[in-house]
């Protein structure tokens, strides 16, 4: 699943894995505001943002297909909107709409594939997010390892009993009416989780293993690229 590959990247080594999750968060927000406001003719700042992109994903060592094809899951959305200004007839702000998407798409998956969520969630409840909405993020998270888990085991179980053969339309009704059991156990599990939780003395916050440090490198790195963004977008 998309979430399990991105937690394994985000536990990797390298320059932008080290930088302060602040500096990441700040330096995306300056991408996406600068691409944002770049017209979509300016196809050269746009091929830019994407070699600056590469050159990110390379730095950290994460898999660049793999990541190109994670974002293409805005493309529905995009290209929904990308058809109707196409069709008003403004062809070329509705390709400048899809790739400007599929950059930001990116980007995004960029910064998460190269910080853990928790230290994510804490750089954004740091700069001011409510605590409330980063902890409802981290339990999302975490409760989708146990909807997958319970997902796998009950996947396995029914081809177990079914045999490599069977009706396509029984494997269907069998799979709708898992689809209720499935969300009953993992809320169960959850719950189990949840106290256990309780029991160890959990009060609200996930402590980090270590404190965030917004160190000289940190600047430097957001200044230096935020300075380069912006001036790709004013030449």
């Amino acid at each position: 699943m998309h979430h399990v590959h991105l937690d394994q990247w985000s536990r990797g080594s390298s320059p932008l894995h080290d930088r302060d999750p602040r500096a990441k968060i700040l330096t995306l927000l300056v991408f996406l505001i600068v691409l944002a406001t770049t017209p979509a003719n300016a196809a050269l700042a746009l091929g830019i943002y994407a070699v600056l992109l590469l050159s990110g994903m390379l730095i950290a060592g994460l898999p660049v297909w793999s990541l190109f094809a994670r974002a293409l899951v805005v493309l529905p959305f995009s290209l929904t909107f990308g058809l109707i200004s196409w069709l008003a007839g403004d062809p070329l702000r509705a390709l400048g709409l899809i790739e400007k998407s599929y950059l930001s798409a990116v980007g995004v998956l960029l910064v998460v594939g190269t910080t853990p969520l928790p230290a994510l969630l804490r750089g954004l409840e740091r700069m001011g997010t409510p605590r409330m909405l980063t902890l409802v993020a981290q339990f999302l998270y975490r409760y989708l390892f146990v909807i997958s888990e319970q997902a796998q085991h009950m996947r396995l179980a029914a081809r177990c009993r079914q045999g490599p053969g069977g009706e396509r339309r029984a494997r269907f009704r069998a799979a709708a009416g898992a689809l209720a059991v499935l969300f009953a156990r993992s809320y169960q599990r959850a719950d189990g989780i949840h106290r256990a939780m309780l029991a160890r003395g959990f009060s609200g916050c996930f402590p980090l293993l270590h404190s965030l440090r917004f160190r000289p490198a940190d600047a430097v790195f957001t200044g230096l690229v935020a300075t380069l963004l912006v001036l790709v977008r004013i030449q």
